[in-house]
């Protein structure tokens, strides 16, 4: 929520640290706040991912617009909340930037609310998948 409160609302990520939490883990989790998602949901999809041992960068600018997040340098994770992919036109500039991306050499996986929240597990051997066939690496890189 705070991830999303700095980027989003413009909470202001020193006086966020300035707080005298009363709980150790309550100043760890401001401790950790960099201000790079969008959403509560993306925030939830990194932190999953931090143990990883794979670079995870936050919206990446590619092919003209921003992404939500990139492992590794070609493996493109798009998080699909319903408010912002609501729309026929919105869907229509997603997968128009989704074949783009394809065409330069990067992987798109797209997962929404739903899959994040309540099927993580499944997500989770989809990204490892993935991961195993070395789709996060350049194209000429992958085995």
């Amino acid at each position: 929520m705070w991830e999303s409160a700095v980027r989003v609302e413009r909470l202001d990520l020193e006086a966020l640290r300035l707080v005298r939490w009363r709980e150790p883990r309550s100043r760890g989790l401001a401790d950790q706040v960099v201000g790079l998602s969008d959403s509560g949901l993306e925030t939830i999809f990194v932190v999953r991912l931090s143990g990883w041992g794979v670079p995870v960068r936050q919206q990446v600018r590619l092919a003209g617009r921003r992404v939500d997040i990139v492992i590794g340098s070609h493996l493109v994770i798009q998080i699909d909340g319903y408010a912002h992919h609501a729309s026929s036109a919105q869907r229509g500039s997603d997968v128009a930037h989704d074949a783009e991306l394809r065409l330069r050499g990067y992987t798109v996986l797209r997962f929404t609310y739903g899959q994040i929240v309540h099927d993580w597990q499944r997500v989770e051997r989809t990204l490892q998948a993935a991961i195993a066939r070395g789709l996060h690496l350049p194209p000429g890189r992958r085995s």
